[in-house]
């Protein structure tokens, strides 16, 4: 370890969580350094004994790099406040992993599970431009006005922004794909809903470089050596700063 970091870098490198999650955990009195409680923004040095929710955080873990299709009823949060199984009690897998972005629960498809906070804010940050493609499905026939409307960028009222230009193209009489770069909550389908549509089915199909294929619902596998080389060198030049400090970026 570094001479001192900060602790919530050191849980995120650790493989534990991610920075933004660490700093919810430190602010609920649920990590400890040297028995006692953390404190925000506290930096750590080699030796210093760290335990988070309970349990002793040791060296640094190997990578998990996962690609889950997540079937709709399944949410991305730990929080219980809709009584919906969340997608790390879904799939089980025996080591401590969590999601990159969200897929919200009425959504199915593309979630990416890691043990590598830094990468989750790599990937998530609107800044640095990665992409990720939905199929959708809506409640009328789809025009050339609605796609442009997309791709130049809609107004969202209940947020008060405008979103990034975008690619949006037409796959049925009503069905088309949409490529984005920003993660606002429910984006996709706040922005139909602002051009009188209503989103009837929603399905990530792509994350970067990552796409679901044939990967059955509700199923998972660890991504391949090609892919996981592919997403680090897309990744390698984007900033890992914690999403809390771009948050004014996404409103």
């Amino acid at each position: 370890m570094e001479e001192s970091i900060r602790l919530n870098k050191y849980l995120s490198d650790a493989g534990i969580c991610s920075r933004r999650e660490a700093d919810r955990m430190i602010e609920a009195g649920k990590v400890e350094v040297d028995g006692k409680p953390a404190v925000m923004g506290q930096r750590i040095s080699s030796g210093q004994k760290v335990v988070y929710d309970g349990r002793p955080v040791g060296s640094k873990e190997d990578p998990v790099f996962l690609m889950v299709n997540k079937p709709r009823g399944i949410v991305c949060t730990t929080s219980d406040k809709d009584h919906a199984e969340n997608i790390v009690e879904f799939i089980g897998y025996p080591r401590r992993i969590y999601p990159v972005g969200r897929l919200d629960k009425d959504s199915e498809g593309l979630i990416l599970m890691t043990n590598q906070g830094d990468i989750v804010n790599k990937i998530l940050r609107a800044g640095n431009g990665h992409e990720k493609e939905y199929a959708v499905a809506v409640s009328k026939p789809v025009t050339e006005d609605f796609i442009k409307a997309l791709c130049a960028g809609v107004w969202l009222e209940d947020l008060a922004v405008q979103t990034k230009p975008c690619r949006a193209w037409k796959t049925g009489p009503q069905t088309f794909h949409i490529v984005l770069t920003q993660g606002l909550n429910r984006q996709v389908r706040r922005m139909c809903r602002a051009l009188g549509f209503h989103v009837m089915s929603l399905k990530r199909v792509r994350i970067m470089n990552l796409k679901l294929g044939n990967l059955k619902k509700g199923e998972y596998r660890e991504l391949t050596k090609d892919e996981l080389d592919g997403l680090m060198r897309l990744v390698k030049d984007s900033t890992n700063r914690p999403m809390r400090e771009v948050a004014s970026e996404h409103r």
